[in-house]
């Protein structure tokens, strides 16, 4: 049996950072590609993306990668905050076929532990299709315990929606897969 390419999305929504100003970088996107590279075994391809903080753009860069480049994650940072220009969670709600209202829950759960402006947050996931979308905060430091508390449930999540099986790195940490039988 062939594995199934794992194509893994990373959208970071900056306007500062996709108009290239030296003042902004790639840092949070770079962020999630790290952890990936640290939680995940199996061979993947990430594709990083800097987009503006356009709801157009957003909708646009979510097809692309679920249908084009047949990701079975995509990783949004930023935008999620209750600032006017924030629209990332409006995008994917708007994109997802279904709503994993979980995943946002935890995440402010979990980011309560070290700031209490964890209640601003709107992160979400969805699914699309056999995509699972997750939106992370901006910041790199929240990115990794967000991730840290959400992805033991990931790699089940994309076999419930028939994406490529993911092994993790069982010394970084631990996926729940139900036994079967």
């Amino acid at each position: 049996m062939v594995q199934e390419e794992i194509v893994i999305g990373v959208l970071q929504m900056s306007d500062r950072a996709s108009a290239d100003l030296n003042a902004y970088n790639g840092l949070s996107g770079e962020a999630i590609i790290k952890v990936m590279n640290e939680y995940i075994s199996s061979p993947f391809k990430p594709i990083f993306k800097i987009i503006p903080d356009e709801y157009e753009f957003i909708l646009a860069a979510f097809k692309h990668l679920a249908d084009n480049e047949k990701c079975c994650i995509i990783f949004t940072t930023g935008g999620t905050g209750p600032a006017k220009r924030d629209v990332t969670v409006e995008a994917t709600e708007a994109f997802c076929q279904k709503i994993l209202p979980g995943f946002g829950e935890l995440m402010r759960m979990e980011s309560l532990k070290y700031v209490p402006t964890a209640i601003l947050s709107r992160q979400t996931a969805g699914i699309y299709n056999n995509t699972l979308i997750v939106n992370l905060p901006g910041k790199p430091a929240s990115i990794s315990q967000c991730l840290q508390a959400v992805f033991p449930a990931i790699p089940y999540c994309i076999d419930l929606i028939e994406g490529p099986f993911i092994e993790v790195n069982e010394d970084k940490i631990k996926a729940f897969r139900p036994k079967q039988g």
